[in-house]
């Protein structure tokens, strides 16, 4: 029950739970599941600035972001690709 109360007091009510919470969130919520709740009640705010903290400093992407670069660098090889095929065939023009 404390549990239960202590989750929906740091947002992490599955009803209420943000999708797109940030890594310091998500870690945090994962360790305070692993340790008892008076701890977990006692050292929260400092492992959360902590971990924030850490994990500004890691400049971390979503996922949403990284798939985002993935399609932009796939497109790229792509057009560089269909760029070297023309070279090349100009190239052959230019020997005949």
């Amino acid at each position: 029950m404390v549990r239960v109360a202590f989750n929906k007091y740091l947002g992490n009510d599955p009803a209420t739970m943000n999708k797109k919470e940030s890594p310091a969130d998500s870690f945090m919520r994962f360790l305070e599941a692993a340790m008892p709740a008076g701890l977990a009640q006692s050292v929260s705010e400092n492992m959360r600035a902590a971990a924030s903290s850490a994990f500004e400093k890691m400049e971390l992407v979503s996922r949403e972001e990284l798939d985002v670069q993935q399609r932009v660098l796939l497109r790229t090889r792509e057009k560089l690709e269909a760029l070297e095929n023309q070279v090349a065939e100009l190239e052959k023009q230019l020997l005949k």
